[in-house]
C-alpha cells in the first residue's frame, strides 16, 4: 500500500466520519429546519459568494452544536445554497426555488441587483429575508415586512466618502465612473449629490459595466479633467484592473473612493499590487472585527475553517443566520409566519453590532468604517 492511497483512505474516512456524524445528528433531531441562502458562487465575484456562504455554513454548525429544541421539538438546522451568479433573472429563479422548496427562512442575496427583485417573491411566498450585504436605500421601501438588512445603506457610505474626500483630503476636483448596477449606480450617485453640496466640482460622469476589464479611454479621458479623485461604484474584479490601468496612465497622485463592493482582501491580487493601490479609500457598512469585542476571536475561526477565503460580508451572514434562528426560538416556532414577526422585534448582540432593526427593516444605528490599503493590506482609518 503506498504512502498517497494510505493518505486518500484517511481522507476518504475522515469525510465518511463526518457526513455520517451530521447524518446521525440529522435522523436524532425531530425536525430538519432548512435555510436557504443565496449569492453568486460563480463567476467573477464568486470570492464575495463563497465568503458570504462560509459565514452561513459557520453559523450553521454552531446552531447545531447547541442542540436547540424549538416548538417542543429538536431540531437540526441544513443550509440550502443556490447561486445567482450576481444576476438578478438567475437571482429571481434562485429565489422562487427556495419558496417552492418552502425553506424557514432566507440569508441573501448578496448584490442589490439581485436581492431587489428577490424581494419580491420572497415577500409573495411569505419568506422572511436578511441580506447581509447588498446595500441600495430602494430595498426597504416597498414595505416588505419579512425584508431586513444587517449594515449601514449606500447612503451612509456615498455620504460618508465624499466627506471624507472634502473635508479631510480637502479635494475639489472629483469623477465618478459607475458600472450601472443597482448597487453601483445608487452608491455613485450619493457620492456624486454629497460632493456637489460640499462644494466638489463634479469634473466628469462616466459608466461601465460589471464585466468590463479595460478602463483605458474611460481614464484618460478623467486625466484630461485634472481630477483629484475618482470615486468607483461597482465591485472589485473592476476597481482591481482600473488601479492598474490608473497606473499606466500616471495618475498615480489620484485618489480611487468606493464602496463595500471594492473594500476587499482580494484587491490588492486583482490590482497585481499596484502603487495606486495607496490611494484607495472605501467604506464597509460596518465596524471594524479588530476593533469588535468578539471580532479577533472570530476572524481567527473563521481563517482556521475556510483560510484564505475572508473577504467582507460573511461576520454579517453569520449574524444574519443567528438573527433568523433567534426570532424562531423567541417565537417557539419555525413557520416562517409565526416567528417573521418577531424578527422586527430583534435586539440580538451579534459578533458585527446589536442587531436592532427599524420599522422598514434597517439597521438601527449602523456603524460605518472606512478603509485604506498599507503594505497592500487594508487597514481601517476610523
Amino acid at each position: 500500500m503506498t504512502q498517497r492511497f494510505v493518505l486518500r483512505s484517511v481522507a476518504a474516512a475522515t469525510l465518511l466520519a463526518s457526513g455520517f456524524a451530521a447524518t446521525t445528528q440529522a435522523q436524532a433531531a425531530d425536525a430538519v429546519v432548512r435555510i436557504g441562502h443565496v449569492a453568486p458562487i460563480s463567476g467573477p465575484q464568486a470570492h464575495f459568494g463563497r465568503d458570504n456562504e462560509n459565514g452561513a455554513r459557520m453559523a450553521i454548525d454552531d446552531l447545531n452544536a447547541q442542540g436547540l429544541t424549538i416548538g417542543g421539538k429538536k431540531v437540526h438546522f441544513e443550509l440550502v445554497a443556490e447561486d445567482d451568479a450576481a444576476d438578478p433573472k438567475q437571482g429571481t429563479a434562485a429565489a422562487q426555488k427556495l419558496c417552492d422548496a418552502k425553506v424557514n427562512g432566507v440569508i441573501g442575496h448578496l448584490n442589490s441587483g439581485t436581492t431587489i427583485p428577490a424581494a419580491k417573491v420572497y415577500n409573495q411566498c411569505g419568506l422572511p429575508m436578511i441580506t447581509p450585504s447588498a446595500t441600495n436605500p430602494e430595498l426597504t421601501t416597498f414595505g416588505y415586512k419579512g425584508v431586513f438588512r444587517m449594515l449601514a445603506n449606500d447612503k451612509a457610505l456615498g455620504a460618508g466618502l465624499a466627506k471624507y474626500a472634502s473635508q479631510t483630503l480637502k479635494l475639489k476636483k472629483v469623477a465618478i465612473i459607475d458600472d450601472r448596477t443597482a448597487y453601483g449606480k445608487g452608491v455613485a450617485e450619493v457620492f456624486r449629490d454629497t460632493a456637489r453640496t460640499l462644494g466638489m466640482e463634479v469634473v466628469s460622469e462616466q459608466y461601465t459595466n460589471d464585466k468590463a476589464v479595460d478602463f483605458m479611454s474611460i481614464l484618460t479621458s478623467i486625466k484630461s479633467k485634472k481630477a483629484e479623485g475618482i470615486f468607483f461604484g461597482g465591485m472589485d474584479p473592476q476597481a482591481g484592473p482600473m488601479l492598474r490601468q490608473m497606473q499606466q496612465l500616471g495618475l498615480t497622485k489620484v485618489y480611487m473612493f468606493g464602496g463595500d463592493g471594492i473594500c476587499t482582501d482580494k484587491l490588492k491580487d486583482l490590482s497585481s499590487n499596484a502603487r495606486t493601490l495607496g490611494n484607495v479609500v472605501c467604506a464597509v457598512g460596518g465596524a471594524s472585527l479588530d476593533k469588535l469585542p468578539s471580532g479577533k476571536a472570530w476572524r481567527t475561526k473563521y481563517d482556521a475553517k475556510f483560510p484564505n477565503q475572508f473577504q467582507v460580508y460573511s461576520p454579517y451572514t453569520y449574524d444574519a443566520t443567528m438573527v433568523l434562528v433567534d426570532a424562531m426560538k423567541r417565537a417557539n416556532s419555525v413557520d416562517p409566519k409565526v416567528y417573521g414577526p418577531k424578527l422586527a422585534q430583534a435586539n440580538y448582540q451579534g459578533v458585527t453590532a446589536k442587531v436592532q432593526f427599524e420599522s422598514n427593516g434597517e439597521l438601527k444605528n449602523p456603524a460605518m468604517t472606512l478603509y485604506t490599503y498599507k503594505d497592500g493590506k487594508k487597514a481601517a482609518l476610523n
